[in-house]
């Protein structure tokens, strides 16, 4: 097949920068990287950013159901991400259903402006009353059964749970047998449940150091279970969930820790009042919050969440694989997250101070208007 379109710059190949063109095929797939010293080194062309923790966007809460999805990924194809797990919160398992329906309506039918929906994150019921977050006190216990409903009305890859919960511990290794990544999260469990947990088969941990007791050298706690033994986790860089101290401990600790916006209808709009599920949320001056005060998600999109991790001080290599590849290796997924001959071309064009300016999403070129 001959390539149907190029784009020219320094591009962040599978081995590093290289100055040339990348060639895409009509299928939407990359067809071949060409070096060539005389490409414009100012374009700096890097994989589409993959976003496994998505609650909404563009006023739009993902467990509205109906076309809520595609608005949401829409909203973020804007920003950068070419593939995203609508995540659902806590909720009356109607309520779920509801959202499912919808999310597996839009996976069915994707269009070309929008963000590919890998699938979703299932972020509860299944967790800790006592570190519900911004999650509504809704919690109940995990069978393979209801699980197995769920995700038969869109496919689940992700799962958050808190492990010391009666029965979720055996639960663990019949999810992962299914190919549901299992994360912990919203959890109050002990450094010993953590362990336990991932020698079940756990995953992951869902928005690091948020919703889990802080570390104490006493009591490590799940923080300390993840900085010591995860080869995954995920992390929130808005630079309000996390201290950049304690991202750079958790970045040094954790191989292929990837980052994640946990973005809210609030991401992209003024500030206001918002649905997060079936709670009003607050957007002041970037931050997200309940009435009470804390943290309720984010507004974060990924093409922020590149510059963040650059002022934190990550080579732009290093923040494209927290934000591209390592997640698009966490759900297996070999045709994403990277730019080679054979992936799909979802691929993000940024000016050297790191503003985005093209988005491609398999092939296809987003409005950004």
């Amino acid at each position: 097949m001959n390539p149907q379109q190029s784009l020219s710059g320094r591009i962040l190949g599978p081995q590093g920068w290289v100055r040339g063109h990348l060639e895409f095929l009509a299928d939407g797939r990359i067809a071949a990287l060409h070096e060539d010293a005389c490409a414009p080194e100012h374009r700096l062309i890097l994989p589409g950013f993959v976003d496994l923790h998505v609650h909404g966007g563009q006023g739009v809460d993902i467990m509205e159901g109906g076309e809520s999805a595609r608005t949401v990924a829409r909203a973020h194809a804007r920003h950068g991400t070419t593939s995203l797990l609508a995540t659902t919160m806590t909720a009356p398992q109607g309520d779920i259903e509801h959202a499912l329906q919808g999310i597996g309506a839009v996976m069915a039918e994707p269009r070309a402006d929008e963000a590919r929906i890998l699938g979703v994150h299932l972020e509860g019921p299944y967790l800790s009353s006592r570190r519900l977050g911004a999650q509504p006190d809704i919690v109940s216990r995990a069978t393979l059964d209801a699980v197995q409903a769920f995700s038969a009305l869109a496919a689940i890859k992700v799962l958050t749970l808190a492990p010391e919960i009666p029965g979720h511990l055996a639960l663990i290794p019949e999810l992962s047998a299914l190919g549901i990544r299992v994360q912990i999260g919203h959890s109050a469990g002990s450094y010993e449940d953590g362990v336990a947990a991932l020698k079940a088969g756990v995953a992951g941990f869902t928005h690091l150091f948020n919703g889990m007791p802080g570390l104490n050298h006493y009591e490590p706690g799940m923080v300390g279970a993840a900085l010591a033994h995860a080869e995954y986790a995920e992390l929130i860089p808005d630079l309000q969930h996390v201290h950049p101290g304690a991202m750079r401990a958790a970045l040094r600790a954790i191989p292929k820790l990837y980052c994640v916006t946990d973005a809210t209808a609030a991401t992209g709009m003024p500030d206001g009042e918002y649905s997060l599920g079936s709670q009003r949320v607050l957007k002041c001056l970037g931050c997200v919050r309940l009435a009470t005060g804390s943290l309720a998600g984010s507004a974060l999109t990924m093409d922020q969440a590149l510059r963040n991790l650059v002022e934190v001080g990550l080579s732009v290599e290093d923040a494209s694989a927290r934000l591209s590849r390592n997640p698009a290796d966490y759900l297996g997924l070999a045709e994403r997250g990277r730019l080679q001959a054979g992936a799909w071309a979802d691929v993000v064009v940024l000016d050297t101070d790191l503003q985005l300016q093209q988005v491609w999403v398999q092939g296809q070129s987003v409005s950004l208007d």
